[in-house]
């Protein structure tokens, strides 16, 4: 769908950092070069509080581009969801399209958002990409093929990637109209992490569409060390609980695989010092997963390159085992909140949502 210049709708690009001064000047820089009218444009980087330069750098470039509508914006809560909350608050545009200090879109990325979302033939609320996972070291490469792997992630189409346009369950970085936005209300300021996951299935509960199209493609920089990868997956984990308890009919097998497979692995060691006599038995569970390990390992590296090879095992099991236990630590926290579902914000619970309008 092609506009005219004048009828183009009023975009509010939305930017939820925290020291991110290694990426900023990346992401940023991909923003101000999409080929949309500055006049019908807004940058609000709501930042958490940095401490690393980040701050310095989007005050600077504030400077720097003193016609275009750029705005700089405390966010005291440091978490994405306060982040999110507040840019939408402040938010001018028809269209709100979040992009993360972590990732780089690719030209034209803004464009396409606005036709998708435009489209009344498509008719959908929120619109994203696929992910490509880069890094620059030789760990964060691994890790990058890891979170990019079907045996890493499971079937998460935005991680491993799509070769036509569907309606998913969830999107990265995505697009909303406004419609949607009001409809869906504000975000969930209870969750550190899976706050998109959440809001999404809050949207395709109210009967929005959310639409993964790969023309959309984006570069996210992944973790550097196998510590912060383990930590971030962990966290995934642990809230995912939460965002099930609040939408238990989005629960599928694939969420709990990791968590089964932290049960098992431990299971089978335990039943090993109690029986000993079974131990030949018992040790082909762990094996199994290992011949897994080393096979996905082996085929992602022919692939991807030979030199990640040997960290890949490594990445592996930080995904699995961060995220297995995180949802096990999670279930033990909030076994007492399923029901619950609802909504944290400026630290009041209320219940959120309404229907979207017949216009989405």
């Amino acid at each position: 769908m092609s506009h005219s210049p004048k009828s183009l709708p009023f975009v509010s690009v939305l930017m939820p950092v925290r020291n991110e001064r290694d990426f900023i000047e990346r992401s940023f820089g991909s923003v101000l070069a999409q080929d949309y009218p500055a006049d019908r444009l807004e940058i609000l980087v709501i930042d958490g509080m940095s401490e690393d330069g980040t701050r310095e750098f989007v005050e600077g470039a504030i400077a720097d581009q003193p016609d275009r509508s750029i705005r700089l914006l405390d966010n005291p809560g440091r978490i994405v969801a306060t982040a999110m909350n507040i840019g939408t608050r402040e938010a001018l545009g028809e269209i709100l399209l979040r992009v993360d200090g972590h990732c780089e879109i690719q030209a034209g990325h803004l464009r396409r958002c606005v036709d998708e979302l435009t489209d009344s033939n498509r008719l959908v609320a929120g619109v994203g990409g696929p992910i490509s996972t880069v890094s620059g070291s030789l760990v964060g490469r691994a890790i990058a093929v890891a979170m990019s792997s079907r045996f890493g992630v499971g079937g998460s189409a935005f991680r491993v990637g799509v070769k036509t346009e569907r309606m998913v369950d969830t999107v990265p970085f995505p697009a909303y109209t406004k419609a949607t936005v009001e409809a869906a209300g504000p975000y969930d300021e209870e969750l550190g992490r899976n706050q998109d996951d959440e809001y999404n299935y809050r949207i395709r509960d109210l009967g929005g569409r959310l639409l993964l199209d790969p023309a959309l493609r984006s570069r996210y920089f992944s973790r550097a060390g196998l510590g912060k990868l383990w930590r971030q997956y962990f966290e995934y984990g642990f809230w995912k609980v939460r965002v099930l308890q609040k939408h238990p009919r989005q629960m599928s097998p694939r969420q709990i695989v990791p968590a089964a497979l932290v049960l098992a692995l431990s299971g089978a060691g335990v039943l090993a010092l109690a029986m000993p006599g079974a131990r030949t038995a018992i040790a082909l569970i762990p094996l199994a997963y290992l011949a897994g390990i080393l096979s996905a390992s082996l085929l992602e590296s022919a692939r991807q390159g030979l030199a990640v090879l040997p960290i890949l095992p490594a990445a592996f099991l930080a995904l699995h085992f961060g995220y297995g236990t995180g949802f096990l630590v999670g279930l033990a926290r909030f076994w007492k909140r399923w029901g619950d579902g609802s909504t944290l914000v400026d630290g009041t619970r209320r219940m959120v949502g309404q229907e979207l309008k017949e216009s989405q």
